[in-house]
Formats: C-alpha cells, sequence, structure tokens
C-alpha cells in the first residue's frame, strides 16, 4: 500500500484526493495489528489443506475427527477476537457446512466479516451470510444496516455483494426497508448494478408481491437495453410481475405507464412509449438476424437464454388476447423454421416456441407446425426430448387433435420404447387419440403392448382400453372380443371393474352370449390359475349360459364348421379342478361354486355329481365357502322344488340401467344448457319455475325468463313412466313367486337415480353375482318374511346416495341426521377412480331459494389416485318440499380442464322428519 505524505505530493493537501491522513493512518494501525496477530498466533490451515485431509480420510469415523478437530480450533480463535485469520477460517467452517456438518457457530463472524472495510473479507461475510442464515433466524436482522451501507458504496462489486445478499435472505420486513434503494439502483448508469438491481426486485417481488408497484416505473427503462444482461433480468422481473398480477399484466399489454403519487395507491397514465409486445418482438427478431456474436453466441445460437425469457413472456402476453396473438404469429413461425435443431439448444428455444403457439390464440397453421416440431422430438434419439415431446403432446391433444393424429405411428412406435417414462407417456397419449374412426387399428396396438407389457403397466392398460371400447365401440361383437382379450392378457392385473363391466355388457348381449360362453370355455380349459378375473367371469357366464354351451351349436368364428362341442363330464371335470386347486383365490371359488349350483339346472343329467361336490364345501375351512356349500346343499335336498326358480337365468343387466342412463343424461343436458324440462319433474308448475330460476340465478345460468312452461308448451310428451324394478328387484320376484309360506311382499321402491348409478359400483356387482342367496340365512331353519326381504337389496339404504359418475370421478352422498329440526347433513364424499391425479377440484351446488344452504370448506383440492376428498353441506328446509339440487364440478387432469353439470333430486323425504 503507497502512503501518500504532505511533502511528496504535487498538489496542496486540500486538493490531492488521494491523500486522506485519518484514512491513512487507519490503514497503517490496521498493517500493523495485523504483523502482531500473525506474529504472536500460530498460522491456522490453509483452506486447501483442510480440504485434502478430509479427501484422504478412509473412513466416515476419520473425517468426523478431522472436521471435529479443525472446528475446535475456529470456535477458540472465535473466543479470542482473532481478525488476522478470521476470513480463513469462514471460509474453511462455509465448506464444512456444505459438507452436511453443523456450522451455525460462524453465524456472528459472518456479520463481523460484512462490516469490515476490505472488499476480500466482505465478500467471505456475505457468502457465509446467504449460507448460514435466513428470514427463519433473528441474526439476519442485524445485517441489514450494513446492507443499507454497501448499497451506497461507490465500489460496483460491494453494491453487487449487498444485492445478491439481499435477495437471498431477505424477509418480508427487510424486504419493505430496503425495496426503495433497490428501485434507485435499478436507475444506476452502471449496468452491472442495474443487471443485480432487477435480479434482486425479482425476489423481492416473490417475497412481497405488494412491493411490485414500486418497481414499475423503473422497468419501462429495461427493455431499451442494449446489454443483454441488463435485457434478460428486466424480462424475468416483468415476466413474474404479469403471472401474480392481473392488473399489471393488462398494464404492460397496453403500454409503459408512470406512477403518479409518490408514496400513495399507484394510478397509470398513458404515455408514448412503445408497446411491450412490438418491443419483444424487436428484440427478438434481432436476435435471429444477428450474425455471429462471439459474446452471446451458444453452439450457433445468438443468446438462447434471452430468447427463452421472451418467449416464455410472449405467451403470458398473449394469452386470451387475439390482438397480442396476431402481433407475434409471424416472429413466432420464423423462430420455429429458422431455429437449428442439431443441438440442443435449438430444441430448447423449439420446445418454448411451441409452448406459446399453444397457449396463445394463434392461427390455425401455426398450430399445426408446433405439433410437427413436437413430432420431430418423437424421432430424436435423446431420451428427454422425446419425453418432454409426449408431455407436451398430451397437454396440447384437446387443442388441436387432428394435428396429432397425423403422429399417431410415431406415437405407437414409443410404446416399445426401453424407457419407462416414455412408454407411460406414450400409452396416456395413445388413449386420449382414440375415437370412433380409429379405434380398432389403436386397439389392436395397445393389446399387443398389453400382453408384452410390464405388469406396472397392465392394470392402468387394461381399464383404459376397457373405458375406451365402451365409448368407441363398434359393435357389440367387436366389444366382447375385446374385453376377453384384456381379460387373457392382463391375467391377474385386471382390476374389479373390468369383471363387472365385462358380465353387465354380457347380461345385455342376448345375441352374443351363446358366442361368448364358447369362447370362454376355451380359455377355460387352459390353465388359468394367472388369470384370476377370467376364471371368474368364464364360471359366470357358463353358469348363466350354460345350456346353450352344451345343446346349441355355437360357432366361434367366421367358420360355420368352427363349432364348439363339450360334454356335461367335461365342464364338471373343469369345476374340479378350479374349485379344488389352491392356487385359486376365495373370490374365484365363490364365482365357480355358484355357477356350479346354477349348472345343475341347466344340465340334463349329472346333477347328483354336482351336489356331492357341492355338499363338500360344507365343511369347508373358510367362512364364506362353507356358508354357501351348506346353503347350496339344501337346494338340493329339503328345499329341491325350489332350486329350478332360484336358479333361473338373470335377466339383462342393461335393460332398467339403459332408460335410467338415458334419463340422467338428459337430466345432465338440461342442466348444461341451463334448462328444466318441466315435464319431467312431478311437481306443479309454480313450483318447478321458480326453483328452476333459483338454481339458474345461483349458478349463473341462461336468462330464468327464458324457460318454458307448460303454457308455452302444448305439445309436450307426457312423462314416461319408469318401471320401479331393478337388477336386485329380479332378484325379489324370484324370491316372490315362490310358495315359502308368506304372500308375496309388494314391489319395493328402489331409488332409481341410486340404482343407475350403483350398477357400476364393484363391489355392489359381486354382491349381487356372488351372493344372491346371502340374506336367505338357512333355508331349512326358517323362511324370508316380509320383515326380512329389505335386507336382500344391498342398495336400498338411502343414507348413501350415488350423485355422479363420469369419467372416473364418483360423488357418493351421505345423509346424516342433525338436532336442528327440519335440517339434514349430507357429507359429500369424491372418489378419484382413474391413474392421474384430479387437481383444483371444486364443488358447487345451488338449491331453489325455499332451502337454505351451508358448505364447509373441503378436506383438499387435489384428489390423488384412488384417493378421495370430502366435504360436509347442511341445508335446512321449513316446508319439507323436496330438494332438488344442482351441482358443479369442475378439476384438471392431465393437463386438461374439466367442467361438468348435473342434476341431484332422488333424495328420501324421511330425512326431514
Amino acid at each position: 500500500m503507497w502512503l501518500y505524505f504532505e511533502e511528496c505530493s504535487v498538489l496542496p493537501p486540500e486538493q490531492n484526493r488521494r491523500f486522506n491522513p485519518a484514512f491513512n493512518m487507519a490503514a497503517i494501525k490496521q498493517v500493523f495489528n495485523e504483523a502482531v496477530e500473525r506474529v504472536r498466533m500460530p498460522t491456522p490451515m490453509r483452506l486447501r489443506d483442510l480440504i485434502r485431509q478430509i479427501r484422504a480420510a478412509r473412513t466416515a469415523t476419520e473425517e468426523r475427527e478431522v472436521i471435529n478437530k479443525e472446528c475446535a480450533y475456529i470456535r477458540s480463535t472465535f473466543r479470542e477476537e482473532d481478525s488476522a485469520w478470521r476470513c480463513r477460517n469462514v471460509a474453511k467452517l462455509l465448506y464444512i457446512h456444505m459438507l452436511g456438518y453443523p456450522a451455525h457457530f460462524g453465524q456472528l463472524e459472518c456479520l463481523k466479516l460484512i462490516a469490515s472495510p476490505r472488499f476480500t473479507d466482505k465478500r467471505i461475510g456475505y457468502l457465509g451470510a446467504m449460507l448460514l442464515l435466513d428470514e427463519r433466524q433473528d441474526v439476519h436482522l442485524l445485517i441489514t444496516n450494513c446492507l443499507k451501507n454497501d448499497l451506497n458504496s461507490s465500489t460496483q462489486f460491494v453494491v453487487g455483494l449487498a444485492l445478491c445478499t439481499l435477495g437471498a435472505i431477505a424477509s418480508p420486513e427487510m424486504s419493505r426497508d430496503l425495496a426503495a434503494e433497490v428501485e434507485r439502483l435499478m436507475k444506476s448508469p452502471n449496468a452491472y448494478i442495474r443487471k443485480k438491481a432487477a435480479l434482486c426486485a425479482y425476489r423481492i417481488v416473490l417475497k412481497v408481491p405488494e412491493l411490485m408497484e414500486i418497481f414499475l416505473p423503473a422497468t419501462r427503462s429495461l427493455l431499451s437495453e442494449k446489454n443483454h444482461g441488463v435485457l434478460i433480468t428486466g424480462v424475468t422481473l416483468i415476466t413474474e410481475m404479469c403471472e401474480h398480477s392481473p392488473d399489471t399484466l393488462q398494464h404492460f399489454k397496453k403500454n409503459f405507464s408512470v406512477v403518479v403519487g409518490k408514496g400513495k395507491k399507484s394510478s397509470f397514465k398513458d404515455c408514448s412509449q412503445e408497446e411491450i409486445v412490438p418491443n419483444l418482438v424487436r428484440i427478438l427478431k434481432n436476435l435471429i438476424l444477428a450474425g455471429y456474436s462471439p459474446e452471446h453466441d451458444v453452439s450457433g445460437v445468438s443468446d438462447p437464454f434471452l430468447q427463452v425469457k421472451i418467449l416464455r413472456l410472449l405467451r403470458i402476453l398473449g394469452r386470451n388476447d387475439a390482438e397480442a396473438s396476431e402481433a407475434m404469429n409471424d416472429i413466432l413461425a420464423q423462430v420455429a423454421t429458422n431455429t437449428e435443431t442439431s443441438k440442443n439448444v435449438g430444441n430448447t428455444i423449439l420446445y418454448e416456441t411451441v409452448l406459446s403457439i399453444m397457449d396463445i390464440k394463434s392461427e390455425s397453421g401455426l398450430r399445426v407446425l408446433a405439433v410437427n416440431i413436437l413430432g420431430r422430438f418423437l424421432l430424436n434419439n435423446d431420451k428427454n426430448i422425446r419425453y418432454v415431446a409426449l408431455n407436451t403432446l398430451l397437454k396440447t391433444v384437446h387443442l388441436d387433435t387432428s394435428a396429432v393424429q397425423r403422429h399417431r405411428t410415431t406415437i405407437l412406435e414409443c410404446l416399445k420404447d426401453p424407457d419407462v417414462s416414455i412408454r407411460r407417456r406414450a400409452l396416456e397419449l395413445s388413449f386420449a387419440l382414440i375415437n370412433s374412426n380409429n379405434v380398432r387399428t389403436m386397439m389392436k396396438e395397445l393389446l399387443l403392448f398389453l400382453e408384452r407389457s410390464d405388469p406396472e403397466f397392465k392394470a392402468q392398460c387394461s381399464s383404459s382400453i376397457v373405458l375406451s371400447a365402451e365409448r368407441y365401440a363398434p359393435n357389440k361383437r367387436w366389444h366382447l372380443d375385446t374385453l376377453l382379450r384384456v381379460l387373457i392378457a392382463a391375467g391377474n392385473y385386471v382390476r374389479d371393474d373390468v369383471v363387472s363391466c365385462t358380465i353387465q355388457l354380457v347380461s345385455e348381449s342376448v345375441e352374443q352370449q351363446g358366442y361368448v360362453a364358447a369362447q370362454l370355455w376355451r380359455a377355460l380349459e387352459q390353465d388359468t390359475s394367472d388369470r384370476q378375473p377370467l376364471t371368474q367371469v368364464a364360471t359366470w357366464c357358463i353358469g348363466e349360459y350354460g345350456d346353450s354351451l352344451l345343446y346349441g351349436d355355437v360357432s366361434v368364428s367366421e367358420d360355420p364348421s368352427d363349432i364348439v362341442r363339450v360334454t356335461e363330464d367335461e365342464i364338471l371335470d373343469v369345476y374340479q379342478r378350479l374349485l379344488w386347486s389352491p392356487q385359486n383365490t376365495v373370490i374365484t371359488k365363490q364365482y365357480t361354486l355358484l355357477s356350479l349350483t346354477k349348472l345343475s339346472t341347466r344340465f340334463r343329467s349329472n346333477v347328483e355329481r354336482i351336489r356331492q361336490m357341492v355338499q363338500q364345501f360344507g365343511s369347508h375351512l373358510h367362512i364364506e365357502l362353507q356358508q354357501r356349500g351348506v346353503e347350496f346343499t339344501q337346494l338340493f335336498n329339503s328345499h329341491a322344488h325350489l332350486r329350478p326358480a332360484l336358479l333361473e337365468r338373470m335377466p339383462p343387466m342393461e335393460a332398467i340401467r339403459r332408460d335410467n342412463g338415458s334419463q340422467q343424461q338428459q337430466t345432465q343436458n338440461n342442466a348444461v344448457n341451463g334448462l328444466l324440462d318441466v315435464a319431467d319433474v312431478n311437481t306443479d308448475d309454480s313450483t318447478v319455475n321458480s326453483d328452476s330460476n333459483a338454481l339458474l340465478v345461483l349458478l349463473g345460468g341462461n336468462d330464468p325468463s327464458g324457460i318454458s312452461t307448460d303454457s308455452e308448451q302444448p305439445n309436450v310428451k307426457p312423462p314416461v313412466s319408469v318401471p320401479a324394478s331393478t337388477d336386485n328387484q329380479d332378484l325379489l320376484d324370484l324370491l316372490g313367486g315362490l310358495d315359502m309360506g308368506v304372500t308375496a311382499p309388494p314391489p319395493v321402491a328402489v331409488n332409481n337415480m341410486n340404482m343407475n348409478n350403483n350398477v357400476h359400483s364393484t363391489n355392489n356387482n359381486n354382491t349381487l353375482l356372488l351372493d344372491p342367496l346371502g340374506s336367505l340365512g338357512s333355508l331349512s331353519s326358517s323362511t324370508p318374511t316380509l320383515s326380512s326381504l329389505p335386507s336382500m337389496v344391498p342398495n336400498s339404504d338411502l343414507s348413501s346416495l350415488v350423485a355422479y359418475e363420469k369419467n372416473g370421478l364418483r360423488i357418493m352422498f351421505t345423509l346424516e341426521g342433525v338436532d336442528i329440526p327440519s335440517t339434514i347433513s349430507i357429507v359429500m364424499s369424491a372418489y378419484n377412480e382413474t391413474s392421474l391425479p384430479l387437481s383444483d377440484f371444486l364443488f358447487q351446488v345451488a338449491v331453489p331459494k325455499t332451502f337454505q344452504l351451508q358448505m364447509m370448506s373441503p378436506s383438499g383440492t387435489t384428489i390423488p389416485p384412488s384417493g378421495s376428498v370430502t366435504q360436509i353441506l347442511r341445508i335446512q328446509n321449513p316446508n319439507k318440499g323436496a330438494l332438488r339440487m344442482r351441482m358443479r364440478i369442475s378439476y384438471n387432469t392431465g393437463g386438461a380442464s374439466v367442467q361438468e353439470q348435473a342434476e341431484m333430486n332422488q333424495f328420501p323425504a324421511e330425512g326431514w322428519q
């Protein structure tokens, strides 16, 4: 250090800028004291020597010994106020902290280094503050004054250190105290300081969004910078502001503005500045057309980081804005066509361009170009690029399905990719592309994938194939063949809903029942221990339609001569193997035992052999099989005359469900259109009109004046009467027609909507299919009475209702009484039966004005796969009238937003008693 004295200076002391007696004397004393300290105190270990010792440790124990020894020495130097080597000791302590060892005892030493006038000390001190301090600790409040002093420093690097530290550890209180200083530095003539200040403002806006207005005036000049560092930080700051404030977004969409009234609420005033979208377009165009610049070139692309930031900001500005989107269409097309794709840098820009095109109101040709870019990504050798392309196509397939369909072959090829993540995304995208035109081709490929896929894919893939086949099946025969192939290919990984869905389809397809029974018999002849669901469906079908298999000429192929020939003994041999195989589950044996009992009424002989096989289960170790063995044995002994009527063929399960389904679909359509068909509601005209208006007002539907009444629609068809019997009622009819010593009870009133929705429930179907006699108890001990008949209907308890079931979302209402008169509590439970999470779930309800509705907060807004969310509704009904409810359900799944409306009117009247 050179010391300038008065006799050595040419200029007088008052004009010599380098002369400062106080500063030079302080420096002389500091240098002298440090020299004395170095002589008095031993020289500590250097950082590189510490790193070398730690790396030389062979075990974790040796490493801990080295670190503990050094930490003990550092503590001792801190206690002795060793200022000479404080910087070196703190640096070693930071390295120890990076290894995961405690270093909190060095926090105050970092503050001492920050207060030091030396830049080398400040650098280590600020680094230690960023690593060891955060807003949860009170120590960081002591640094506020040091930060304010350094923000006013004349050295740009000291100011940069203070800004970096403020952005890293700032608390809301510290941000409010120093926001004005940061805003002042954003207008600094130094580009380095402006860049650091803009980044610090970005972090402050994240912490305290209400401080955003302070930085708005300073953002005007950021986009006019020539320095790319300042430009990219300015774009980042504006992007953050637009994402978190709709008002700021609208302000930037129009033009820049100035803030009128310092320290008051901001008011925007238009000025003649250039609009932000054309400005960004100009900057992006200059980057594309700019020549080679060594300072900004990355793999032949000019500043790709700035291009990506600008594209992201354009996406935010052009969302739901046709005018802004029109202004950026041309530049997006230029970026998409002129960017080099041989390097990963170019692929990054193209990916951001695709996201911008899909998110704004772009032209159809530009969307096709974006999808084609993603199609090229699918052919890339890089797995990450292929995954990103599939993920983006899955999010945008609903925007332009026809453009994505052109790459269907490439997407199906991704199902053969060795990477499991790519296969999973390709599978989801393949199901999203299925429609009525390509269902045969897509199902063929997906069934091949199901056969050779890993076990983790089989459950999801099989359920998705079943849903797609049910939606787009060209005919019943193809639908049944597809379900059978799923049962064979997926094996034991088939979910229970596939079993119930297949049985329902077979039940309603009367003309194909013999064909299905023959096909399943061929599959059942082979070893099915690894295909339990297939065995369950096969035994059920053979038990129901075994007579057509035995005595009908059923062809199982296009060749009429390919007829299945089977005898009763062959069937019983297979059943013998299934019942006594230890590899079959108890559920499968229940299906088989019930099917075997039904075959006793289908066979013309071998009834005695069937009785002996059933009787053997009367002493089975499993209580369920033992109960069935005992009950079914009674049907062969003392109650043999009841067996033919009890075990006759079940009626088609879909007969009632189709009527109810159409009625429910009509109700949902009316809800979506904001109309109520008066003829379909069993109330008087005035009640319907007022309730409908109330529902429409609450849910924001169409103008209530547009609702038609009976006087306006004289030609309205009378309501179609829906039979009260259901599949479960058919079972009661079977029992009611028998001579059991009691009078046949009248038909039990069953809620049609409830039964319609519950017909899809796996547990209810299995209960009906497996245990049609479970409520009879022992036939030899007693006969069913009138009081026992309601227990035979599994879903006759109206305290639990299915309010909505569609696209894998099932909403259940559980009615609970409360102590308040004329008040009922409804527990809404939403179940996610899909493989994807349902996010941003929102359940809204509207009731007529005569009711009082109170909705509690839901248990969550995200429903994981196989998870649920609950919400409590409390409804007061002073007039004890019929409750009519309209629901609106909205959620996000797979990148798509879903919104549905439905109506629920089938509430039990006794709930208000």
